[in-house]
Parts: C-alpha cells; sequence; structure tokens
C-alpha cells in the first residue's frame, strides 16, 4: 500500500466521521428527547452511507473501507431508531404536560365560581 493510498484516506474519513456516531447515540439515550435532532440529516447520512457500500461492491475490488461503511450505516440507523423513541416520549410529556395544565386551569376557575 503506498502512503497516498485513496482507500487509506477515504479509511480515515470514515473513521473520524464515525467517531461522532457514538457519541451522538449517548447523547440520545441520556437526553431522552429527540429536540435538537436532525431527522433529515440522520436520513440524507444514512443514504449517503448506502450509496458507499454499492459502491464498494460495484467496485472491482472489495476494499476494507466497506467495513467502516457498514459500521457507520449501523451507528446512523442506531441514531434514527433513537430518534423515534425519544419523539414518542416527548409527544407523550407534552401530551401529559397539556393535560396537567388543563387540570391547574379547571381547578383555578373552580374556585372563582365558588
Amino acid at each position: 500500500m503506498e502512503l497516498f493510498d485513496t482507500r487509506f484516506f477515504e479509511m480515515l474519513f470514515l473513521i473520524c466521521f464515525g467517531i461522532s456516531w457514538p457519541m451522538n447515540i449517548v447523547k440520545a439515550v441520556r437526553g431522552k428527547t429527540s429536540k435538537g435532532v436532525s431527522l433529515w440529516f440522520l436520513l440524507v447520512c444514512f443514504i449517503g452511507y448506502i450509496f458507499g457500500i454499492i459502491a464498494k461492491l460495484v467496485d472491482d475490488t472489495l476494499s476494507y473501507t466497506l467495513i467502516f461503511y457498514c459500521l457507520n450505516i449501523c451507528m446512523v440507523g442506531t441514531c434514527v431508531v433513537l430518534y423515534f423513541v425519544n419523539a414518542r416520549r416527548d409527544k407523550l410529556a407534552d401530551e401529559a404536560a397539556q393535560i396537567a395544565a388543563d387540570s391547574r386551569a379547571g381547578q383555578r376557575g373552580s374556585a372563582h365560581t365558588r
């Protein structure tokens, strides 16, 4: 392998970009919210990795970089799943907050009618 082999730099790119996904997963698990997360960005990244995998599969010689594409797409897929799990949590929390607010407003209203 030459020092300036393009596959080597592609692998470094994938590793550097891939370092962010575990951090994103941890943030999503700890934060338990989808607020501030761009589903559009996650889906574009997921599709980009699909194209990268297809490019590696149709290439005459399979490269070790395919492993990094597969690892990254798995992590992005996890981020997408966590987005929907956390979006559901957000929705349930918002509904509970609205019910509590309506209940408090109803109690105040009944106090004024006495």
